[in-house]
Order: C-alpha cells, then structure tokens, then sequence
C-alpha cells in the first residue's frame, strides 16, 4: 500500500502560514490608503492657505501705511525734482551790485544778520530784507533763490564758504541767505573766487532736519 504523501501545511498538528498568505495579512485596505492621501491633500491645501492669507494681511499692512504716510513710495515726478534739485549749468560771477540779497538769522546770535548784511553792503551787493527766520537746515548757510536767480545764487555763495544752494518757486532774481549753526562769517574778499563754477548743493555731510520747512520764509523782520 502505496505512503500518504506529507501535508507540508501542517506541522506538529498546526497549520503553516505561507508567504503569501502572511503579505496578504498585513496590507493595507484600499479605504486606509486612500485616507491617508487625503489627509496629506488636506495638509497641503492648509499650509498653502495659510500663505495665501499672510500675504493678504502683509498687502493690506503695506497698503494702510502707504495710505498713512507711513512708506512713502518713490513717484516719477519726485525722481526728476530730486535729479533737477541741484542745476548742472556753470554760471559765471556777477558784479555784485547786480545781486540783491535778504539775509536771516536762524541762530540765537543777536545781531548775525545785520552785521553779515553790513558786509554784504560794503561789497557792494544790494541788500533787502534783514531779519529772523526759523528753519530745518543744519549747516553753515542756506542760499536760497528761484530759477531767475541762479546765477545770483552763484556769486552769493562764493562769499559764504561752506553754503548750501536750494530753489524754491519765486520768480524774480533775489536770493535768501539763511544763517545757521556753523556760519562763521563771509569769505575775505580777496580770497573770493569769481571765476565760472556750479553751484553747491546740499552734501550728505549736511544734515536737513525737516526738508518740509525748505524754502523758507521769514517767521518774523525783528532784526538780529
């Protein structure tokens, strides 16, 4: 009588697990999977929305402090003032007497602007209006004319060493000369150079406090 063959899926009475049957077991249903993709889209569609909404805020921010003056962004018009702020033309020296000068006194030096006005006078220049004045400008002198007085502006600023050329809308061709902190008096006459030149405009070593009081007009004719 011919043997049985083995049953190799029993062993000691119990039954073996074959490979396959054991890879079966632990993979994953179809339903967990796919859970577990969605919850990786739900994540990323989150994070992305989170974003979205810090650079909503972040627009809305920068808007309001536009609004308020808080950034002020740079426009075509103020890039030309600020290329055209200081004339690129060589202007030649005038006889003094062409000029008429106003002079101020920003300081708390009594008698500054009377007694610069007084050498500006035996120079022969044509002297207006002496007085106070209040202004943001910190350095030695502002000189301060329309387009018209440009090259009056030049020849004042010869004499006043150190000087700081600004232009405001006047029309006609006098120019302002603002004493401030630094100013120590005019140059000696014989050392005043009146050959061609441009005029000086403010330098970074000069410090504007409050640019919005610039041209300035007198507060006050008291004389100092």
């Amino acid at each position: 009588m011919a043997k049985k063959p083995k049953d190799v899926t029993v062993l000691h009475g119990h039954r073996v697990i074959t490979g396959p049957e054991l890879r079966a077991t632990f993979v994953e249903p179809d339903d967990a999977v796919s859970n577990r993709r969605r919850l990786r889209r739900r994540i990323l569609h989150g994070v992305v929305l989170v974003l979205l909404l810090s650079l909503l805020v972040a627009g809305i921010l920068g808007a309001l402090a536009v609004m308020n003056g808080q950034i002020k962004l740079p426009t075509p018009d103020e890039g030309q003032a600020k290329a055209s702020a200081c004339p690129a033309t060589t202007f030649d020296y005038l006889p003094p007497a062409k000029v008429k000068v106003n002079v101020f006194n920003a300081t708390s030096r009594a008698g500054l602007a009377r007694s610069a006005a007084d050498e500006f006078k035996a120079r022969k220049f044509g002297v207006g209006k002496v007085g106070n004045i209040e202004t943001g400008y910190r350095g030695v002198a502002a000189v301060v004319s329309g387009a018209a007085g440009q090259a009056a502006a030049f020849t004042v600023q010869r004499n006043v060493p150190g000087s700081d050329y600004f232009q405001d809308g006047r029309s006609d061709a006098s120019v302002d000369v603002i004493l401030t902190g630094d100013y120590r008096g005019l140059a000696k006459p014989e050392l005043v150079d009146q050959t061609p030149g441009l005029l000086s405009c403010p330098r970074e070593s000069r410090r504007i406090t409050d640019e919005a009081q610039l041209p300035v007009t007198p507060t006050q004719t008291a004389k100092r």
